[in-house]
């Protein structure tokens, strides 16, 4: 074979080299992008999870447990309980109510059953019976079969009747717990506008949940 076939074969085979790995570089590089979306798409529900809502609440009182719980937003107060390790055998549970939704900051306490059985003997030694402008409000509801005014159920004559609540100071509470949910321990009074710790000191003994 002559010289410059040779070259000419030479040439064309380089030739060939360079135009296929130019085509498999192009291949390559299209190949890639879709791969990259999908390992986008696929970290989003991911990240979705991540950022899940939390809320950390307070639980105290008749629990294994007590102390700070953080739960997913939506939690109930059961779920919260049980995260304390559960309630003690001595615990009230029907005084709160388990299946209130969580709000963040909230505090849970959870009564014991002496606990409630001594304020309601100390109400009545104090003089708590209710009177007639109260036994006429409690026929209407909200007075406990103690004599304690059950804050959750009460309407605005029967909490008028309680030591330094006025009209006002009933319609607040009333308020509160429409707003708020119900009161799941008698201290969360305190945080009714113009109910300060002088205040609840002389409601404490006179009021239930």
């Amino acid at each position: 074979m002559p010289m410059y076939r040779k070259s000419m074969l030479v040439l064309l085979v380089l030739a060939a080299a360079v135009i296929g790995g130019i085509f498999y570089g192009v291949h390559a590089q299209e190949q890639a992008v879709p791969l990259d979306a999908a390992g986008e798409q696929q970290a989003s529900p991911a990240a979705s999870r991540a950022e899940t809502a939390e809320v950390t609440v307070y639980v105290t009182g008749a629990v294994q447990k007590p102390g700070l719980v953080t739960v997913p937003e939506g939690t109930r107060i059961a779920a919260a309980v049980e995260a304390c390790g559960g309630l003690l055998p001595t615990a009230a549970s029907e005084s709160i109510n388990l299946a209130q939704v969580l709000k963040d900051g909230q505090q849970i306490t959870v009564p014991e059953r002496q606990q409630l059985a001594a304020q309601a003997v100390s109400g009545a030694a104090s003089g708590a019976a209710p009177g007639a402008a109260q036994a006429k409000a409690a026929a209407a509801g909200g007075a406990a079969s103690s004599g304690l005014v059950n804050i959750n159920t009460a309407d605005e004559k029967l909490l008028d009747t309680l030591p330094g609540i006025g009209p006002a100071m009933a319609k607040r509470i009333i308020e509160y717990r429409e707003t708020q949910g119900p009161f799941t321990a008698i201290e969360e009074l305190k945080r009714v506008k113009g109910i300060g710790e002088t205040k609840f000191a002389k409601l404490k003994d006179k009021v239930c949940i």
